[in-house]
């Protein structure tokens, strides 16, 4: 991993931590304390996090959350567009999808948009804005309405029971030889029962959250099928990836 990449990584992880020790910099990144206090101190001179005793803290300014009035401002939005395209051209005339939440899943909505794809999602902003620009195939997944993850999720089991999909596109905040992680429980909960109504499982990743353990496990390595990420993905973890049978594509 590159300087710019564990950079880039680091600071997305403060975005959802908040706060990290240098033990936590050197045990997450397999670095040493000197290079982890020399991220942290070039970080702080950048404006970009404030440093604390043994470790870093985010700057209150610096959590900015996307929405697609502002889609372009989105960390990594070059590479997640190339994700984006890559996994659209997957999608052929008459298939059915299921897309998840994220900046990456919105911008995959919007390339479909307009063809003959059967889109299911419970992603609110998705959702509106695929009726807003007349997308003739749209399934919406109920249930209640959480406006701080933009999501509608069931308290019951058979969420998406019923629809069939080709592909099921999901993020995360961090792909490892052992599969992909996710921040937030309930959401991750109810996408793993959708997971279930899908041929395969595609996981979109800007590079910076390949090699990243965070959170919660959301899928193992024997799960998914395809994964699409930038060019500046660690070939290590990528190496790890394809051993194991899983197609990886770099954009």
């Amino acid at each position: 991993m590159t300087e710019s990449q564990r950079h880039n990584a680091l600071l997305n992880i403060l975005n959802h931590r908040r706060a990290i020790t240098v033990e936590k910099v050197i045990n997450t990144f397999g670095v040493s304390p000197a290079t982890a206090r020399r991220d942290i101190n070039k970080l702080e001179e950048q404006g970009k996090l404030t440093k604390v005793r043994n470790g870093a803290e985010a700057k209150p300014q610096a959590r900015m959350f996307w929405s697609p009035m502002n889609i372009h401002q989105t960390s990594n939005h070059d590479e997640k567009t190339r994700i984006a395209h890559y996994a659209a051209q997957l999608c052929h005339s008459g298939d059915s999808v299921l897309i998840n939440c994220g900046s990456t899943a919105f911008l995959l909505g919007q390339e479909i948009c307009g063809s003959d794809v059967l889109v299911i999602t419970n992603y609110f902003p998705l959702i509106r804005y695929l009726i807003t620009k007349e997308h003739d195939d749209v399934v919406i997944i109920g249930g209640e309405y959480h406006r701080t993850r933009g999501l509608m999720l069931a308290p019951h089991q058979k969420v998406g029971h019923g629809y069939a999909a080709h592909y099921m596109f999901t993020s995360g905040k961090g792909l490892t030889a052992d599969g992909l992680y996710k921040m937030d429980m309930l959401a991750a909960m109810s996408e793993q029962k959708m997971m279930k109504q899908a041929t395969k499982l595609v996981v979109l990743v800007d590079s910076s959250k390949v090699g990243q353990r965070v959170g919660m496990l959301f899928a193992s390595t024997a799960q998914i099928d395809i994964v699409i990420t930038g060019r500046d993905a660690p070939h290590a973890v990528v190496g790890a990836l394809e051993a194991q049978g899983i197609e990886v594509v770099l954009v």
